[in-house]
């Protein structure tokens, strides 16, 4: 038995995991609430706030795993993208942990780890992980791709966003209305209780497989400020019909490309990763779009959707397999490698 602690930093949540094998025995998660009033992530405190949480965050893990320190196996940390203060509180411990233990160490990028998260095995029989080739929406506060993989560590980003991405639009959208951070689980809160199709906005005409989110923001900001200028209380008295058609706009320009990657592809085996894959609207579409385009779904759950460690452990144990280990020496990076 391989047991592989996991540690993510590359934002703002502090968590560590133990996997044994491709099970996950704990994945414990410290959130940091000390961002709420700036209405976004401050990296400065961002780290200082890791150094806090890493060390009871990783003795939590153990202890729910019921594992000690010497029967790890190996340490996989977020080597990036992310905040290079972040992920350096993560790789400092990982190293020092690995060095005393006499331990291997395991890179993880972070988008990678998205994606594999698919293959943690539930424990139940029922369990089946997507087959490859697949294809994988991978939507989140900073990043918003189409990824064909091919295998586990062969993967290939046939779209992305050309500027914004999609969990940055549901933000910014979000602070515009003063719903508070992050946005996107509170937009998508008062959408359950308002009308989808009420407001219409403007929607990019990006080719190919591309996504755009900057014209769509930038065309809520202003259709906000004309109403406003009518009626002072129009944001308040429309809040959950607002909320509702700003999501329905992000998610159908979501799927409009994913359903042209499937048709252009020929792949049926449709997945999501990233935080986004936890907005409910999304999921829903996805759903509904399997039994009409005869699509295989893989939707994660939703403590493996958002930034969590299990992925990263899962993510180490396959490269454990292939022996695939990292050096005393590397460095965070800040922008994706995928």
């Amino acid at each position: 038995m391989v047991y592989i602690l996991g540690i993510e930093s590359s934002c703002d949540d502090t968590s560590a995991a133990i996997t044994r094998d491709d099970i996950v025995l704990s994945n414990i998660t410290a959130t940091q609430d000390v961002h709420r009033k700036f209405g976004g992530v401050v990296p400065e405190l961002a780290s200082r706030a890791h150094q806090q949480n890493i060390i009871p965050v990783i003795e939590t893990a153990l202890q729910r795993a019921n594992i000690s320190k010497k029967e790890i196996s190996a340490v996989a940390y977020t080597k990036g993208p992310g905040l290079l203060g972040s992920l350096l509180v993560g790789i400092s411990f990982a190293k020092a942990f690995a060095l005393g233990a006499g331990i291997p160490l395991l890179e993880v990028d972070h988008l990678q780890a998205h994606i594999l998260a698919h293959f943690i095995n539930d424990g139940s029989g029922s369990w089946i992980p997507p087959q490859f080739p697949f294809l994988c929406l991978t939507v989140s506060g900073g990043h918003t791709q189409i990824v064909l993989v091919n295998d586990f560590f062969d993967m290939n980003i046939i779209g992305q966003t050309i500027d914004d991405a999609a969990g940055e639009a549901f933000d910014k959208s979000a602070k515009v209305m003063n719903l508070g951070y992050p946005g996107g689980p509170l937009i998508d809160q008062h959408a359950k209780e308002g009308n989808p199709v009420a407001f219409r906005f403007a929607r990019p005409n990006i080719p190919g497989l591309d996504f755009s989110f900057s014209g769509l923001k930038t065309s809520f900001l202003y259709f906000l400020r004309d109403k406003i200028r009518e009626d002072k209380d129009f944001m308040i008295n429309n809040r959950n019909d607002l909320c509702a058609s700003i999501q329905a706009s992000i998610v159908s320009i979501l799927m409009q490309k994913l359903r042209l990657a499937s048709e252009i592809t020929g792949i049926k085996e449709i997945a999501i990763a990233g935080g986004v894959s936890a907005n409910s609207s999304l999921r829903n579409e996805l759903l509904n779009a399997q039994d009409f385009y005869q699509w295989r779904i893989f939707i994660p759950k939703l403590e493996y959707s958002t930034d969590n460690a299990a992925m990263v452990a899962i993510t180490g144990y396959l490269k454990y397999l292939k022996k695939d280990f990292g050096t005393q020496v590397s460095t965070p990076y800040a922008r994706s490698k995928l």
